[in-house]
């Protein structure tokens, strides 16, 4: 009887090594189906569940000062070496098991990835959600990128009182924090479903690590807090805290949230924070053009004031200090995982935010 119960006892031992891995392989199978129901995520994940998680998460860890994704991170880094250092003698012999343990750990890891926020990639697409359309002319971008120059000028002039010089926002990132809800509150009276509530931005312990990958921010799934890249220029700060407001209340898609961002900035009442929105999305209407006859690139370029060029050049010095070969092989590894999560594009969604803008004010005023 001893023999027997030892045998099924360790029978039962094997089959549970087996369960995680085998729930990993479920998952992927699951999510190769679920971009057929974008409506259902849409109502039953993104406005049902996911709202719930979000806020409950934002008041628990909104007020603790430091950033606790961070923290949850390097606890897993550290634990990840430890167990690598244990294991480093056995790793051949008990290959299998540590396999095993590796893709059960995975599995987890990605299961709670997805409950928490990244079902949100599954969702119906903005476009859709607000009746804007996809194409549009040469002739409605040049429309377009021509108004925003405008009024990127005229603002740039307000603050600044002379074309010529920089724009240096005032404010430290903690008020710009704050602040920037106001334009969030705006945005959610014309649009109720960008309504943002129980703020939970921090500055990121990993800025440094995020230059050198060449991030300005993340939002951590875990723990739904917007983390920002404090180091950057801080007139692109605004714009970049917004982007990651909008993962926070369920947007997944980088093209959707450089959208929500901009709207939420250029709602704004405060005149650096719009000018924030503008300049950079006047920055990716110039990288479209460039991209697409840089004849036209050059001949809008000598209509922008040379102190908008001046806040491009101290942004383009910054990050060019950062650039080395690990910011190429992140963007390569990010450029990867954004088209496995519905972002056909990768890193060009970001731009495609353009094809947004361009639609969305079409008999709008700017």
């Amino acid at each position: 009887m001893s023999i027997y119960t030892n045998f099924i006892t360790k029978l039962e031992i094997m089959q549970r090594k087996y369960i995680l891995p085998l729930f990993l392989v479920f998952q992927i199978i699951a999510l190769q189906i679920l971009p057929y129901f974008p409506l259902q995520v849409e109502l039953y994940y993104s406005n049902g569940l996911y709202p719930i998680i979000s806020n409950f998460s934002r008041i628990v860890l909104g007020k603790i000062p430091f950033s606790v994704g961070d923290m949850f991170y390097f606890v897993l880094i550290i634990l990840g070496i430890k167990w690598l250092f244990t294991k480093r003698k056995t790793w051949k012999l008990d290959w299998k098991d540590n396999v095993l343990a590796v893709l059960s750990f995975i599995s987890v890891f990605y299961f709670c990835f997805h409950l928490l926020w990244g079902f949100n990639y599954y969702r119906q697409p903005l476009f859709e959600k607000m009746n804007i359309e996809r194409d549009y002319s040469d002739a409605d971008l040049l429309t377009f990128t021509k108004k925003i120059i405008a009024k990127t000028n005229a603002l740039q002039n307000l603050i600044t009182k002379n074309d010529s010089l920089k724009v240096i926002v005032p404010y430290s990132q903690e008020q710009v924090f704050t602040m920037n809800l106001n334009g969030y509150k705006t945005l959610s009276n014309q649009h109720p479903f960008f309504e943002y509530n129980n703020p939970s931005i921090k500055k990121s312990f990993f800025s440094l690590p995020l230059t050198y990958m060449g991030f300005g921010g993340y939002l951590n799934p875990f723990t739904i807090e917007a983390q920002v890249n404090y180091l950057g220029p801080m007139y692109s700060f605004p714009m970049t805290t917004n982007h990651e407001m909008a993962h926070q209340i369920g947007f997944a898609s980088e093209s959707e949230c450089n959208f929500i961002g901009f709207l939420a900035s250029v709602s704004n009442e405060d005149q650096y924070i719009q000018y924030s929105g503008y300049s950079t999305a006047l920055r990716y209407c110039l990288g479209n053009w460039y991209a697409r006859d840089e004849k036209i690139y050059n001949e809008l370029l000598k209509t922008i004031n040379p102190g908008i060029l001046k806040n491009y050049k101290e942004s383009q010095d910054f990050w060019k200090q950062y650039d080395t070969i690990i910011d190429k092989g992140f963007h390569a590894f990010y450029d990867q995982f954004l088209k496995m999560n519905q972002q056909k594009d990768g890193l060009e969604s970001y731009s495609k935010y353009v094809d947004l803008m361009v639609n969305y004010y079409k008999g709008r005023e700017l």
